[in-house]
């Protein structure tokens, strides 16, 4: 993999800004107008085919390697709030969005991991399940890194328990999705049975089938929007496409994913009893493309302008002219360090 990605909006941004001290403001203007759809979709392809299939592979590894975990620490997670049976309607909830291969391959063995461990088992697995379901975090966390352009910068532990806190937070938005359903189907039963002449309304409450789709669209985009570099997390940086992109390429290959697996029917024969794995496999792959061109996309629709960050130079006679950013506060801290080590 290159060291930088060089359509980032890192490297656009120093770009301009070299551009900008030599040649003023006005050949920044020009450079802006001359953006159009096609360079974005350069931007995504050229950093898809960087990232995209090693970023793919890791995402399939680990989504299955987190899977178990992160099912074992939302059953302690509803263990402690005394719903205890929430743990297997989430186990339904997320298999559902997958295909039905997959779902008949992790269907068993997640319900069989969850029903066979309890008091200071189940909490020991929540903590070894934490853990392992923050490395998935970190892998989009380097998706994103490398889409913008952004070095690592923090200590490894603010990452870890940054991507924990992710993972906690996407298990208690997994039980208020269940609440929500549940109180919208309620409502949606009440108004059909008790309210006949508001049939109507029954059908437009019907909506709350939706709400597992929207569901998927807010977990990419808080994702995108917690790991995403901080200098790069303002309005004016849009999430929403990623996240969007995310969410249709995956109910997309739910919907195409079998059919164009029965083109190729002998896959039993080649894996043999590791078939549905490979075809889990395949999912998550698929999906982790999904992944890397959402953040692609994201990284693509940011025009940084010719800003410099503080302690950056650059040489021309417009130099005095350049509009200076202050770094986030980790990467200052990291550069401090790196001083500091030169200084030795």
């Amino acid at each position: 993999m290159k060291e930088l990605h060089p359509y980032s909006p890192e490297e656009r941004r120093k770009r301009l800004a070299r551009l900008r001290a030599r040649f003023g403001k006005a050949a920044i203007e020009r450079a802006k107008r001359e953006i159009k759809p096609l360079i974005v979709a350069k931007r995504v392809g050229i950093g898809l085919y960087d990232d995209g299939f090693i970023h793919a592979g890791n995402l399939a590894y680990l989504s299955l390697l987190a899977m178990f975990p992160f099912f074992i620490l939302a059953a302690a997670v509803a263990r402690l709030f005394g719903r205890t049976q929430d743990a297997s309607l989430a186990v339904a909830a997320i298999l559902g969005r997958l295909p039905a291969d997959v779902r008949h391959v992790l269907d068993g063995p997640i319900e069989e991991v969850i029903q066979g461990r309890s008091g200071a088992l189940l909490w020991l697995g929540a903590i070894v399940g934490l853990w392992t379901a923050a490395s998935f975090i970190e892998t989009i966390r380097d998706i994103l890194r490398r889409a913008y352009g952004v070095k690592f910068s923090a200590s490894f532990w603010q990452y870890r328990l940054a991507s924990m806190a992710v993972i906690l937070a996407s298990v208690v938005l997994l039980f208020v999705t269940f609440g929500l359903t549940v109180v919208m189907a309620s409502v949606h039963n009440f108004v059909i049975e008790k309210l006949p002449i508001s049939e109507g309304i029954g059908r437009g409450l019907g909506f709350y089938r939706l709400v597992p789709g929207l569901t998927l669209f807010a977990t990419f985009y808080v994702i995108f929007l917690a790991l995403t570099p901080s200098r790069y997390r303002t309005i004016e940086c849009r999430k929403w496409p990623g996240a969007l992109i995310v969410t249709l390429w995956w109910l997309v290959t739910v919907e195409v994913l079998p059919d164009v697996i029965g083109l190729f029917g002998g896959y039993e024969t080649t894996y043999g009893s590791l078939a549905g794995v490979m075809v889990a496999l395949i999912f998550f792959f698929v999906i982790g493309l999904g992944v890397v061109a959402g953040a692609e996309l994201n990284a693509a629709l940011v025009e940084p302008g010719g800003k410099a960050l503080r302690g950056e130079h650059y040489e021309g006679p417009y130099e005095a002219e350049l509009p200076v950013e202050e770094p986030a506060p980790e990467e200052e801290l990291a550069a401090a360090a790196r001083r500091q080590i030169g200084g030795n």
